[in-house]
């Protein structure tokens, strides 16, 4: 694929749902501006009329719903934010959201747009949340109009919080033994935004013997590459055997990167798999249409150990 078309498909851009959050800030009622990617979102519907006892569920898992015949957990943002909800605000939606597999319903007071916006203008959480309760719980920030600042939501860490999914279950036999973790030698460039996933990947590849190399998003996942160029020159297609990259990620996203990785001759023939928590089939086509080996959904251990043997024992 041709420069031009590979940045026509990267456009280091993305959709999200504008949402509000209307809360108490002293005596105040404040209206928080939160977004989510529209690639998770199956949609905004009316407040259940019944909600069934979940037993045992943390306070911000009010129960669960039927979504057209579909049982789903239903989740109240303002208490996951450790938030003060304005008691005024009577009329609530819910958005539907899939990710990683799994259908939530997030309870919000009003939905309100769309909005594209680059990460470039999207700053990582790390350096923007002042509030400790909301940390690891925002993945970014972005000014929108009147000086305001849009929250991106790390939604992922919902189901770290709740225990939704084992990522490490498909390494169990039927009879209950360990599978075994294939074995590999070299360096694992890895590209997350949040700590978590790429604590999980660290473990993951160092488990398969790999050296791990860190990035943050894809503006650092250039300067490590350029770094370990720096290093190997010519030979470091022997060293370097495998890149894993998110998809959202600040200032450059994965697929930004993934193009300028492709369209460099230094670069190009180093494998790359997306590990993202986008399940829609758009962004996979998207991500193998760039020229990624493979497009995996966060996070399955036995598949993700699969697909490094398949590409990496061509």
């Amino acid at each position: 694929m041709t420069k031009k078309n590979l940045l026509n498909l990267a456009t280091n851009e993305m959709e999200l749902v504008d949402f509000r959050i209307y809360e108490m800030q002293g005596e105040e009622s404040y209206e928080g501006v939160y977004g989510i990617n529209v690639s998770k979102v199956d949609g905004v519907v009316e407040f259940p009329d019944h909600i069934f006892d979940l037993p045992a569920a943390p306070d911000y898992v009010v129960g669960t719903f039927d979504l057209r015949g579909e049982i789903l957990p239903l989740v109240d943002l303002g208490v996951w934010m450790c938030v003060q909800i304005d008691p005024s605000k009577t009329s609530k939606k819910v958005i539907v959201a899939k990710f990683n597999n799994i259908k939530i319903g997030f309870i919000i007071h009003e939905a309100k747009r769309i909005r594209r916006i680059n990460w470039k203008d999207i700053e990582g959480a790390a350096f923007n949340v002042n509030n400790d309760n909301q940390r690891g719980k925002i993945t970014g920030t972005t000014r929108i109009e009147d000086g305001r600042t849009l929250l991106i939501l790390d939604l992922e860490g919902i189901l770290e919080d709740c225990n939704f999914y084992d990522p490490m279950k498909t390494m169990i036999n039927d009879d209950g033994s360990q599978k075994e973790v294939p074995k590999f030698s070299g360096i694992a460039l890895i590209l997350d935004d949040s700590l978590i996933a790429r604590k999980l990947l660290r473990t993951s590849l160092r488990d398969a013997g790999f050296d791990i190399v860190e990035a943050v998003n894809g503006e650092d996942g250039i300067s490590k590459l350029e770094g370990l160029y720096e290093e190997y020159r010519e030979n470091l297609g022997e060293h370097l055997k495998i890149i894993i990259s998110d998809v959202e990620m600040p200032q450059m996203d994965g697929f930004h990167f993934a193009a300028q990785v492709k369209q460099d001759e230094r670069f190009k023939h180093i494998p790359i798999i997306f590990n993202s928590s986008i399940c829609d089939k758009l962004s996979e086509e998207k991500g193998k249409e760039i020229g990624a080996e493979a497009y995996l959904v966060k996070f399955d251990a036995g598949l993700f150990y699969d697909e490094i043997s398949r590409i990496l024992t061509k």
